[in-house]
């Protein structure tokens, strides 16, 4: 990887580490706009480094899915239905309700979405059939197209400002998993043909999707340090680690909207009073104490309030509320209230997270993976150290603001991409890679490993950090967005036309 002389931080282009050849298949999701040459590095668009995917689950979902929308001609348009989601050819949602402009008339039919307007023609739909019924085009940007490369009366909507809106919505909160996606066959074609190769070769193709995976992560990073900084990347990246897949939402709006240096600022380097200042904000803060909860979290609370107070009419308007949290169902060591305890002890601290990572020597992958954990769960004198929640009684030991599961994870997720991205190439090299610590074991990991490798598959075969990460980009890459149950997917045709040699 090449980095910018002047900034050390990682420039966008191809290369790297590369275990087997990577089929262009591997960036379906990269969009390049008309002109632009990012898409022909492999790299997401900076101005949009999301896929249509991300936008299908904007459409789908009415939490979501912004309720102010108008066509490119100004018209409001309510959508009473946002169709079926089409997991085979066609448009992206079928039998779509709209209702449109001052009258409401009513229009039902299919909707397609893109990130860009031209996308439409690039992709062949004007010629196709097969979208003759799309009463929508939904796109990320705006930019009406002319009237005659549609079908009859579509209309022409675009989600950016609509979007942008509403302070709570952020794409990196999206948990694509969680809409539906292709039935699979017991045996699929990809598991015959895997079966040819030996694991060698296998843990060579998860090993390659893995990288991948991790050098889009690192450009992703990479892009965002000239507008935010690095520090702040950091701190959004693993704010929304902390929220885990129930509250990755709420988490990075707290990190957006109460930056980083405002937060170092406020607090004067005091952990406590940076604590009291994110729960105000987080809208997390107990507005009582009731009589059955201890002396101890009596006065724990009247601290926090005791900083907070000052700062409350400043952030009130700013604030999230409760109902913005997911708390229901959550294991009481991964509530909001324990992890922003620890985002606190992490980022306000004498010596800078940023500048403890980059001093960090990589050429010793284990040591240099044991220093990034002791960083994530950092031995500190808290409330939260013998407590899981206010009301509960102080434990007998001490409970970790952390697991080591999740510690992985945002090791695995989030740190090696971030000093990658930093310019530290030893973290994308062979030996550092293939010693990536294994996260937490989860569906998506489950089911790429049952859709590749079959049933009867050796779970040994990924029980390595990459390896994990590699299953993970082959499911959002292939798996999640294939209609077509499996005959048209790019990587088994990749696969099939491969020499393996």
């Amino acid at each position: 990887m090449k980095t910018d002389p002047k900034t050390n931080h990682l420039l966008p282009q191809a290369g790297g580490y590369r275990l087997w050849p990577v089929p262009n298949s591997w960036r379906v999701g990269v969009t390049e706009p008309a002109g632009a040459g990012a898409g022909k590095q492999g790299f997401p668009a900076r101005e949009f480094p999301h896929t249509e995917r991300h936008l299908q689950c904007v459409w789908f979902d009415a939490a979501l899915r912004p309720g102010a929308l108008k066509t490119e001609q100004g018209d409001e348009i309510i959508v009473e239905h946002p169709g079926q989601w089409n997991l085979e050819d066609g448009p992206d949602f079928l039998d779509a309700t709209l209702r449109v402009g001052p009258g409401q008339r009513r229009i039902t039919g299919d909707v397609e979405l893109h990130v860009h307007p031209l996308d439409w023609q690039r992709h062949g739909h004007a010629r196709n059939p097969v979208y003759a019924r799309v009463i929508a085009h939904v796109t990320y940007f705006s930019g009406a197209l002319p009237a005659a490369t549609l079908p009859s009366g579509a209309v022409q909507v675009s989600l950016k400002d609509a979007l942008a809106a509403n302070p709570f919505f952020s794409f990196e909160s999206l948990d694509l998993t969680a809409y539906p996606y292709a039935a699979r066959e017991p045996a699929t074609p990809c598991t015959h043909v895997l079966k040819t190769l030996g694991p060698d070769r296998v843990a060579e193709l998860l090993e390659t999707a893995g990288e991948e995976r991790l050098r889009v992560k690192a450009a992703r990073m990479a892009n965002a340090f000239p507008s935010k900084g690095t520090d702040q990347i950091l701190y959004e990246e693993i704010m929304t680690a902390l929220g885990y897949k129930n509250n990755r939402a709420p988490f990075r709006y707290l990190a957006e909207q109460f930056p980083l240096e405002t937060l170092r600022q406020a607090s004067g380097g005091d952990i406590l009073k940076a604590y009291a200042l994110l729960m105000g904000v987080a809208g997390l803060l107990p507005a009582q104490t009731p009589a059955r909860w201890d002396v101890e979290t009596r006065l724990f609370v009247r601290q926090l309030w005791d900083q907070w107070w000052k700062y409350q009419a400043a952030w009130s308007a700013r604030a999230l509320r409760r109902k913005n949290w997911k708390l229901s169902g959550l294991r009481p060591p991964n509530h909001p209230q324990r992890r922003l305890m620890l985002a606190a002890i992490l980022f306000i601290s004498e010596r800078e997270l940023t500048r403890r990572l980059t001093a960090l020597k990589t050429d010793s992958p284990d040591d240099a993976f044991t220093s990034m954990m002791a960083m994530l769960q950092p031995e500190t004198d808290t409330y939260w150290q013998r407590r899981l929640t206010f009301s509960g009684k102080a434990q007998a030991v001490p409970v970790a603001l952390m697991g080591e599961g999740r510690a992985s994870a945002i090791v695995l997720n989030v740190l090696v991409p971030f000093l990658a991205a930093l310019g530290k190439r030893g973290v994308m090299s062979p030996a550092f890679l293939r010693r990536l610590p294994p996260e937490e074991d989860n569906q998506i990991i489950r089911q790429t490993a049952h859709n590749l490798l079959g049933r009867d598959h050796n779970p040994a075969l990924y029980r390595s950090g990459l390896r994990q990460q590699g299953l993970i980009h082959i499911f959002h890459e292939f798996c999640l967005t294939d209609r077509s149950r499996c005959k048209d997917c790019a990587l088994l045709k990749w696969l099939v036309k491969e020499p393996i040699n």
